[in-house]
C-alpha cells in the first residue's frame, strides 16, 4: 500500500529549495501526484512563474523548460495579467511518471519583470521498492549526477 506524503512552501524570485528524500537504504521511492502553484499575491500583481523539480541541485535557476532535459520531473506554470480586461490565473502542469528515490531540487523564476514569490504544493506518492527496483532507481539517479 503507498502513502502519500505532501510539501509546500513559499519560493522568493530565483531561488532553490532541496526536500530531502533519500535514505540509506535506498528502498523508498517516490512519484510525483500533484503539482500546483499559487502565487503569493494572487489577482493583484503581474506575474508570470515558472517552478521545476529536478532530481539534481541547478546550477543556475531560470524560467526556460527543456522537455529533453532527463534531469527535469516536472514544471508548472503560473501567469496572471492584471492589465487584461478579465484578469484571471493560468495554470498549466506536466510531471513526468519517474519513480526516484533521492532528494529532488526546486527551482522558482518569476520571468515577467517584478521577481514576484510564487507558493508550491507538491504530493508525492511514497512505496516501498524491492531491491532490483532500488538498484534500478538509484543507477538512474547516479547516472543523472554525473551528466550535469
Amino acid at each position: 500500500m503507498s502513502k502519500i506524503r505532501s510539501f509546500r512552501g513559499l519560493m522568493e524570485d530565483n531561488t532553490q529549495e532541496s526536500i530531502a528524500l533519500h535514505t540509506n537504504d535506498g528502498l523508498t521511492g517516490y512519484r510525483i501526484v500533484k503539482f500546483q502553484a499559487v502565487p503569493k499575491q494572487p489577482m493583484t500583481l503581474d506575474q508570470e512563474n515558472v517552478i521545476k523539480i529536478y532530481k539534481v541541485p541547478q546550477t543556475t535557476v531560470d524560467g526556460d523548460v527543456d522537455f529533453s532535459d532527463n534531469r527535469l520531473l516536472a514544471v508548472c506554470c503560473v501567469s496572471y495579467d492584471n492589465d487584461a480586461a478579465t484578469p484571471a490565473i493560468g495554470q498549466s502542469v506536466i510531471f513526468d511518471n519517474e519513480i526516484f528515490n533521492q532528494d529532488i531540487y526546486i527551482t522558482h523564476e518569476d520571468v515577467h519583470a517584478g521577481g514576484r514569490p510564487c507558493n508550491y504544493y507538491i504530493e508525492l506518492e511514497q512505496m516501498k521498492l524491492d531491491l532490483s527496483e532500488q538498484t534500478v532507481t538509484t543507477l538512474k539517479d547516479i547516472r543523472n549526477v554525473g551528466a550535469e
